[in-house]
């Protein structure tokens, strides 16, 4: 396809929400205020509704920037949990723990092009200084390296002085580690911060280069922290439950065209109690929570309508590809479902935090909400992060850049496209080549994506053809799809530990399983599946793993790497 002259070359913004749930948003039919984020998508941009990334954050990542799969890019499994696991996952290909030479990474090659590149945010990509954003492509960064941080400046220590291994704060900038009691803003918020230093960084971009920005926020992932006049706008409006909320925002979606309102939701399911057997008193406290997880979206889109207005001030904005997207689904605490792990953690938290109603929201807080206002977001899919179902791994993308969506403002896309297709997307957007199978003296992947260029300009009416095979697979929960239909298999405990079959499409919800009437579908799709584990050097995980999961020890460490799992 012929790209849209413009004056030189575009910039691009690819803007990533952390934990963010399909339905969170204003133009996906959420009740939190988001008008940045709805004014680019229905001003000149477009919405993906069949968008899929990993079901977990550093794998999505690893996609993102290689192109490829994430058993190839080095996330064969998040590094907390194959570390874990050395006797399984240690010295495999593919299972390194950071975005490993097997790929070139999109920042490596748009540098080499003569692109201005950035990164500010959560990087959760390897913590050794070699695995830096520095040297993986960034001319300038300022990240937090692991996979979840304090939103606020607070670090905690032991009676040495030593930085407690839970939610260090470990922040580097281009090549220097940072002293987070010294070098942190004393008002520092993350959202806000990252925003100053992208917002920086477009600024430094040399007069005759093009940019390439990587704005990679840590909201709305746990712990959940925001101002208290923030959390009041949002006083009363969860007071009807996970339920009831669910319901609205399906409503809500219908009625803008972002799923079908014949579409039977998947039920929700919990470990929990129910929203009609709480007391009012732990009634009050979920509703302070999530309303404190809605003011971090709100104050999110506010973030990323100070940039976008920046872009506009500069005349830069019509001649940036933006794309704004969510990691995978709504978190819903699944290592809850290890009691062991979640005394340890809910002990650690006792001993440092105080989520006292009056005091959720604030630095010294640590909360997280459930797993039935998790599927209240991911609805009508099935389930939330890191399961291998649609509602870990269908997220919200919005793409704004005028040049390219002439024929498509405002409109929703409903095929197929994966994480993996946005570096094949930048880079014939830029006119620049994948290096292909070497680069720089040594072997690299071929991306497994392909681009959107014809898609979102009305040239062609998908990505991938119908013969296109897809596959997914972290903490062991699989799943392949081809068309239509997706085969998935979910070990015990939490789930049949047998192939099921769904019509995704038909049955967004996965409710309806036809392996019994579809076998020939569903024998095809496993054939698949072999194909798909041999070629990404994929391990598969038997039920023993998850067995030593309930009985690991209890130093910091454990719990360090525990809670970053998720």
């Amino acid at each position: 396809m012929t790209i849209p002259s413009t004056p030189k070359k575009p910039n691009f913004l690819i803007i990533v929400a952390d934990d963010l749930g399909f339905t969170d948003t204003s133009p996906f039919g959420g009740e939190i205020h988001t008008p940045n984020l709805h004014k680019l998508a229905l001003n000149r941009g477009v919405r993906l509704t069949d968008f899929h990334t990993a079901s977990a954050c550093s794998p999505t990542r690893s996609m993102l920037l290689s192109g490829t799969d994430n058993h190839i890019a080095g996330l064969g499994q998040m590094a907390e949990f194959a570390s874990r696991h050395p006797e399984k996952f240690q010295g495999k290909p593919g299972y390194e723990g950071y975005l490993n030479d097997r790929v070139v990474a999109l920042p490596e090659i748009l540098r080499d092009a003569g692109y201005h590149t950035f990164i500010s945010g959560k990087w959760h990509l390897g913590l050794k200084k070699e695995y830096w954003p520095i040297n993986r492509g960034f001319t300038k960064s300022w990240t937090l390296l692991p996979g979840a941080g304090n939103h606020y400046k607070r670090v905690l220590r032991d009676d040495q002085g030593n930085q407690l291994p839970f939610l260090p704060s470990l922040y580097v900038e281009d090549d220097k580690e940072l002293d987070p009691e010294k070098d942190l803003p004393e008002d520092f918020y993350s959202t806000t911060t990252f925003t100053d230093k992208a917002i920086e960084f477009i600024d430094s971009t040399p007069e005759d280069k093009p940019f390439f920005g990587f704005l990679t926020y840590t909201a709305p992932h746990w712990p959940y922290q925001a101002p208290q006049d923030r959390i009041e706008k949002y006083k009363g409006v969860y007071d009807n439950g996970p339920e009831e909320l669910r319901r609205a925002r399906l409503a809500r979606a219908a009625k803008l065209g972002i799923i079908d309102s014949s579409v039977t939701p998947h039920p929700i399911k919990t470990i929990r109690k129910r929203w009609s057997e709480l007391s009012d008193k732990e009634r009050e406290v979920e509703s302070k929570i999530v309303a404190t997880y809605a003011a971090m979206v709100e104050i999110l889109d506010e973030n990323i309508g100070r940039v976008i207005d920046h872009l506009e001030k500069k005349q830069e904005l019509d001649n940036t590809f933006v794309l704004f997207m969510s990691d995978n689904g709504a978190e819903g605490m699944l290592m809850e479902a290890l009691p062991l792990t979640n005394q340890r953690i809910n002990n650690f938290i006792k001993n440092h935090y105080d989520n006292s109603v009056e005091n959720i929201g604030n630095k010294d807080s640590f909360v997280f909400y459930g797993d039935q206002w998790a599927q209240a977001a991911t609805s009508p899919h099935a389930m939330y992060k890191m399961w291998s179902t649609e509602g870990a791994i269908v997220c919200p993308l919005i793409v704004h850049y005028p040049p390219l969506l002439e024929q498509n403002h405002g409109k929703i896309l409903n095929k197929f496209t994966t994480v993996m297709d946005i570096l094949p997307t930048v880079l014939e957007l830029a006119g620049v080549q994948h290096p292909g199978k070497e680069y720089k003296g040594r072997e690299v992947a071929i991306p497994r994506g392909k681009s959107w260029v014809s898609y979102l300009g009305d040239k062609s009416g998908q990505v991938h053809s119908d013969d296109t095979v897809t596959g997914w697979e972290l903490f062991g929960q699989q799943a392949i799809r081809k068309g239509d239909y997706k085969a998935i298999y979910i070990p015990k405990p939490f789930g049949p530990e047998k192939w099921q079959l769904f019509n995704i499409i038909a049955d967004p919800g996965e409710i309806h399983d036809l392996a019994e009437t579809e076998p020939k579908v569903l024998e095809e799709l496993v054939g698949h599946w072999a194909v798909y584990a041999a070629e990404t050097g994929l391990i598969e995980l038997g039920p023993d793993l998850f067995e030593k999961e309930k009985i690991e020890g209890e130093d910091n460490e454990v719990i360090y790497r525990i809670i970053l799992d998720n």
